[in-house]
């Protein structure tokens, strides 16, 4: 932190309040209190604080509605016979709380950073954020939430102390022994390297137990459903290449020869010392209790929204399905949940050996259980196994949070979006419960593409219609409008705008085979998608203990995706500006081309954009089945009438706000640059 913005408070207190009323926040220690930006007023808010410091939890091993944390029960207790954890923290409250909203937004952070501000608050990102430029336009703070982060997650990278981390006790055997099970790495690497950290996106790792062990096997695959190849032990062995040489490491792998990019490796190894991973949950639910039931709360508020992103959007739909939703003392936890991005998954949080970064996808980090039955809220059968269970199942309704499910088209791609309101067949819809929302952001990719459009790599030739890797259909107005709603629903009781999602019975949600995507010339269409699996992780998974590495799959869960209108974009769900008035094709989903390994795979995350011809010489030329945007539009001007009029109708439909009309018209105007017409 800059000496201009050193701690202007070092308080350092330690405040210690009574179990039965802190939610088994035990303690919090506040390392630092300032003004944000000096003092500057937010609106009728007025001025807000930054708070930061430690948080310590106490967890009762004996008490039922802690039963469902993997290994608790084996985790070392103090003289109370509680199991303890800490994490850091910061918070965003009003500094007087009096002209707040009286609702606190927690981020679950997506392995260890913060994501509110950039994504509500038009700012650029920051894990520390204390610069203008780290408040963007002051939204969040402007609807007086106060704004929480706490660290979930133990197994973030060591060496960045910016990051918001858990410190979550280990596990123990019997007498104190130390207990070892099976853990599972995999990499697809992009370019030659002759190393690979077991960690995932270099997160801390759990050491080989035993590099000579027989369970140690390492194998290479060039299909996600490939058969694998065992790597001779000849081959390779548990080292790094640093700058002074190679050096033994029980947390990395080294082949002298090197590892080819875009094969798949894969290593299974016993480990030792599990964390119990599951207190992360626990952690998230007692910090947002004792922001709305501690008297002595530093940040008190009377309602919680949790928001979670991506991993940890997944971590939410964990949370709820696991019933964390209820504190210790019988209170429900949060009162409206923001899940975005995480499709039908969950993940690793609460099971021996866990890794909560990895998840699944196409074509990296394979077949971690993620993607796992039940996937809506609404209870449903299996009918192949015989199992019924819904997320929000494990809740009574009057604990059950009110929840929106934002996805974008990546996620029906590349993470079985589908089958939040489908049955497990694929065959028929179903309706989201009272509780639920669902909101499909139309043609959009896993996140907005923030890149400028100068650096998105051409995926054709330059002779055919020309393709990008990237999409840059902006969400985050949508996301600024349904936080408005959440709030309204859970202060007021207000209904937010109904669902808007695709749907088998209208025609609007397909079969990948029956989507009717034009033929651009250069441009393939995906024949494959992301699917769940009904997969066997071993006889101990119902305990949370994987003894099955890698896991035995068998029949997949059919995904299912929205079709699209004569110009390739997504007809269900939430149609933005850039597709109601296109001058480009959004597809959510990009194929890797251009990237090592199969070519017919999915790209993680991203998708492709393809402008339309400006005008008929160019459509000529490349052969383009599209119309034309000089067809489309007289002039820019009536271009941008038009866009006006579908963000009015968006407003109106209460997907946007009208404060954001002058930030869409910006964009369009930029857009317009890029891609408008240069001849007729």
């Amino acid at each position: 932190m800059r000496a201009r913005n050193l701690i202007t408070c070092c308080l350092l207190i330690a405040l210690s309040f009574p179990a039965e009323l802190s939610a088994r926040v035990v303690r919090v220690v506040i390392e630092a209190r300032q003004d944000v930006l000096g003092g500057r007023s937010w609106g009728d808010v007025g001025a807000y604080e930054r708070i930061t410091g430690r948080v310590y939890f106490e967890f009762d091993p004996n008490d039922p509605i802690n039963a469902r944390i993997v290994d608790l029960a084996l985790a070392p207790r103090n003289e109370r016979g509680m199991v303890e954890a800490w994490a850091n923290f910061m918070v965003l409250r009003p500094k007087d709380p009096s002209r707040g909203s009286d609702i606190a937004l927690l981020e679950v952070s997506n392995r260890g950073g913060k994501a509110s501000l950039g994504y509500f608050n038009a700012a650029v990102f920051s894990r520390d954020p204390e610069d203008e430029e780290h408040f963007g336009d002051g939204f969040l703070m402007r609807q007086g939430l106060t704004v929480i982060w706490v660290g979930w997650q133990f197994d973030v990278p060591p060496d960045a102390e910016d990051l918001l981390r858990l410190h979550a006790p280990t596990a123990r055997g019997p007498e104190g022994r130390s207990m070892g099970g099976l853990v599972r790495a995999d990499w697809v690497i992009a370019e030659p390297t002759t190393t690979l950290a077991l960690g995932h996106r270099n997160h801390w790792a759990y050491p080989v137990a035993d590099p000579e062990s027989e369970d140690v096997v390492l194998t290479v695959r060039d299909g996600r459903d490939g058969e694998r190849g065992v790597v001779p032990k000849s081959e390779w062995r548990f080292a790094e290449e640093t700058d002074a040489g190679v050096r033994e490491s029980l947390t990395h792998i080294y082949a002298p020869a090197g590892f080819e990019p875009g094969r798949i490796y894969e290593l299974v190894y016993p480990a030792a010392d599990p964390r119990v991973v599951g207190l992360g949950l626990a952690a998230i639910r007692d910090m947002i209790s004792y922001a709305k039931y501690d008297p002595e709360s530093e940040f008190r508020v009377r309602h919680g929204i949790g928001i979670g992103i991506s991993q940890t959007g997944r971590f939410l739909r964990h949370f709820v399905y696991q019933g964390f939703n209820v504190d210790e003392e019988g209170r429900k936890a949060f009162d409206g949940l923001m899940i975005h991005t995480a499709g039908a998954g969950r993940g690793s949080f609460n099971h021996r050996f866990a890794q909560p970064s990895r998840d699944g996808h196409r074509f990296s980090a394979f077949f971690y259980p993620t993607d796992l039955f039940p996937f809506s809220g609404r209870t449903q059968r299996d009918e192949l196994t015989g199992t019924e269970d819904g997320i929000l199942e494990a809740h009574s309704r009057e604990h059950r949070p009110k929840v929106f499910y934002t996805n974008t088209g990546y996620e029906y791609w590349g993470r079985a979006a589908s089958l939040l309101h489908t049955t497990p067949d694929g065959l028929e819809d179903i309706e989201p419960l009272p509780e639920e929302r669902i909101y499909h952001f139309a043609s959009a990719q896993h996140f907005v593409e923030r890149a400028p459009f100068r650096d998105w790599p051409r995926l054709t030739a330059e002779e055919e219609a020309a393709a990008f890797r990237g999409n840059d259909v902006d969400f985050l107005l949508n996301l600024r409008a349904l936080m408005t709603r959440m709030m309204s629903w859970v202060g007021k009781g207000e209904s937010p705008p109904e669902s808007r999602y695709p749907r088998i019975a209208d025609g609007t949600l397909v079969p990948i085979d029956r989507v009717r995507f034009p033929d651009i010339p250069g441009v393939a269409f995906p024949e494959v998608i992301h699917v769940a699996y009904r997969a066997d992780y071993g006889l101990r998974w119902p305990e949370g203990i994987v003894t099955k590495q890698p896991p035995e799959l068998s029949r997949a869960f059919p995904s299912l995706v929205s079709q699209v209108d004569k110009l390739g974009n997504e007809i269900g769900g939430l149609r933005n500006v850039e597709v109601r008035v296109p001058l480009a094709t959004y597809a959510p989903w990009s194929l890797r081309t251009g990237l090592p390994g199969p070519q017919d795979e999915l790209a993680d995350f991203r998708g492709t954009s393809i402008p339309l011809p400006r005008g008929p010489a160019e459509k000529n030329r490349t052969a383009d089945p599209r119309p034309a945007i000089s067809s489309l539009y007289a002039s820019r001007d009536a271009y941008l009438a038009d866009l006006e009029t579908a963000a009015r109708e968006l407003v109106s439909e209460g997907y946007l706000l009208a404060e954001d009309l002058t930030r869409i018209m910006d964009a369009a105007g930029r857009r317009w640059e890029r891609w408008g017409p240069v001849d007729r």
